[in-house]
């Protein structure tokens, strides 16, 4: 079937008059390069569902693939006997369509005879996640694109364990949506059917009682914080928390307080992007504040800043992750039996951290469908998981949320921040505090990206450091290899010894002077994602000299890394 007689068959069963309004113009126009877009290859499930931008063709996030994919949800729901009588989940952000995809996923479920509890206004990804399993449902499905652009939206799905999926589950459901047929065959309940209920404010309730377990010292609350969603949907419940907590003196920044799928005023909503917490950053300025505090649009990831003689620091996804590990096991309850996690592409620095504590320790591959799963692993091993993070500002405290939930990180860094105060210190004397006992670890990544006029034989180049590695790097000899495609580690001595993890395609190289190299391919863009890390020791000199060195060893690194791949 051509081009055009494909984009034909679609606009006829396309439920939404936007995207049937967009086919016919494309077709009516005679656009076939921007037909070629949208009916390339569709959308799959990645390490965080599917998702993409908004628009008509399986290559867009739109109605029809919403109902597609929920359908395949469904078949595979009904063929698990497991699944028998318990609800679906249904949630939604605040972006373009989110309101539309979510009803048609409620009305797809129900359809198929399933029983679905629905929000019925914008909610935050981690409430989501933990409302699967305090209902015991069969599976939830939260539309987000999370921190993507403004033209972008997702479907998240989460299984009755309460967390994302993983092979092979990911990929019977996308055989499954292949073999869906007509969408207008597809059974679709009435928006007010009995077997649609709305997700009443326990819910939240229950989460927030939950979430407050995480703080451990509330009578220390003597800290200004400025906060920000990032127009997202985490404001209320994020505020809400902090207030219940005794956090009295909380500023949101005022123009990015509500939601809006426009983002207005950021040029991407990532708090990982610069620019993104400059208006943060500017109130937290002029109110003398102590502590900035951001969620990304759905509220999974969590960034932080403090005040610094050389301005506002942003911290890093690392710097954030161990800061808080340290704390919650320096201050909080338990012994051996409790354990921390983290990727193979985070900092090295948490397993120090934990070997000082004298507690347990677990790396898995990138993605918190994986990292979750460390939380499970440790209970059935009769250990306590305290707190799961990976280096993009994803953090897992406890295992109340099997996925990273920005909003009981956030309390627990004003937890962590009061603490500090309280005792005449700061958030940046921790951090010098850890760089003194395990040395200066400071990490940074880089992307390259492999189309639209980059170096696309990048690729090829990455296989070929996979079949035969550097034997330096920046004039530093490589001392490890970490081969995650084969599954091994080498040595120059010959020395080889498999890996714990799943094979993956990542290498990783370990460098004599202690630093280490690591590059993989994205799995949700075109990109190369470089993670590079130093380690400088602390000795006499004042921290924040070493720390300007580590900086410039990480851009020279860097450099080098990156030129090696691309060149």
């Amino acid at each position: 079937m051509d081009l055009r007689a494909r984009a034909e068959r679609w606009l006829a069963d396309d439920p939404d008059p936007d995207t049937r309004a967009e086919l016919r113009s494309l077709l009516d126009a005679g656009d076939d390069p921007a037909l070629a877009e949208r009916f390339a290859e569709p959308l799959a499930f990645g390490t965080a569902g599917i998702r993409g931008p908004l628009g008509a063709g399986p290559a867009r996030m739109n109605r029809a693939v919403v109902r597609r994919v929920t359908a395949a949800v469904a078949r595979r729901l009904q063929a698990d006997p497991g699944s028998a009588g318990r609800p679906g989940l249904v949630g939604r952000d605040a972006r373009h369509k989110s309101d539309q995809f979510a009803q048609d996923a409620a009305r797809v479920l129900a359809g198929a005879g399933l029983r679905v509890v629905a929000f019925d206004r914008p909610v935050a990804t981690p409430l989501v996640a933990f409302a699967v399993r305090r209902l015991q449902a069969a599976a939830g499905v939260q539309i987000t694109a999370s921190h993507n652009p403004p033209g972008d939206n997702g479907y998240k799905l989460y299984w009755s364990d309460g967390m994302q999926i993983i092979p092979p589950l990911d990929a019977e459901i996308a055989a499954g949506v292949e073999r869906v047929g007509a969408v207008a065959d597809l059974p679709l309940a009435p928006a007010a059917s009995p077997l649609i209920a709305s997700a009443g404010g326990d819910l939240v309730e229950s989460y927030l009682q939950q979430a407050l377990r995480v703080a451990l010292h509330p009578g220390e609350r003597d800290l200004a914080v400025v906060y920000t969603p990032l127009h997202g949907v985490a404001a209320e419940p994020a505020v809400a928390l902090l207030a219940r907590a005794g956090f009295a003196d909380v500023r949101v920044v005022p123009e990015q307080a509500r939601p809006d799928p426009a983002f207005p005023t950021v040029a991407f909503p990532n708090p990982e992007r610069p620019g993104a917490l400059d208006l943060a950053l500017a109130l937290a300025e002029r109110t003398r504040a102590d502590l900035v505090l951001a969620n990304d649009p759905d509220g999974d990831r969590i960034a932080m800043a403090i005040p610094d003689p050389e301005g506002w620091r942003v911290l890093s996804g690392d710097e954030i992750g161990c800061l808080l590990a340290d704390y919650l096991l320096a201050e909080g309850p338990g012994g051996p039996e409790r354990q921390v996690a983290t990727t193979v592409v985070s900092s090295r620095l948490l397993r120090r951290i934990a070997e000082a504590h004298g507690v347990g320790y677990a790396e898995t591959l990138t993605g918190f469908k994986w990292l979750a799963r460390t939380a499970t692993d440790a209970a059935a091993q009769g250990r306590r998981p305290v707190l799961a993070y990976e280096e993009a500002l994803g953090v897992m405290v406890g295992d109340a949320v099997l996925d990273k939930d920005g909003l009981s990180a956030a309390l627990v860094a004003a937890d962590l921040a009061a603490h500090c105060k309280a005792a005449g210190r700061t958030v940046g004397d921790a951090l010098d505090d850890l760089a003194r006992r395990f040395g200066l670890h400071a990490t940074a990544g880089r992307s390259l990206r492999l189309e639209d006029g980059g170096p696309a034989p990048a690729g090829d180049a990455l296989a070929r450091l996979h079949r035969a590695a550097p034997r330096r790097v920046a004039g530093i000899a490589v001392v490890e290899v970490a081969d995650h495609c084969a599954g091994v580690r080498s040595r120059p001595d010959g020395t080889v010894e498999a890996l714990a993890t799943p094979p993956t395609d990542l290498l990783g190289l370990s460098l004599a002077d202690g630093s280490r190299l690591q590059v993989r391919p994205s799995g949700t863009e075109p990109l190369l994602k470089f993670y590079v890390e130093v380690v400088e020791p602390v000795a006499h000199e004042p921290v924040s000299a070493v720390r300007r060195r580590a900086r410039r060893r990480l851009r020279e690194l860097g450099d080098a890394f990156v030129a090696l791949v691309s060149g």
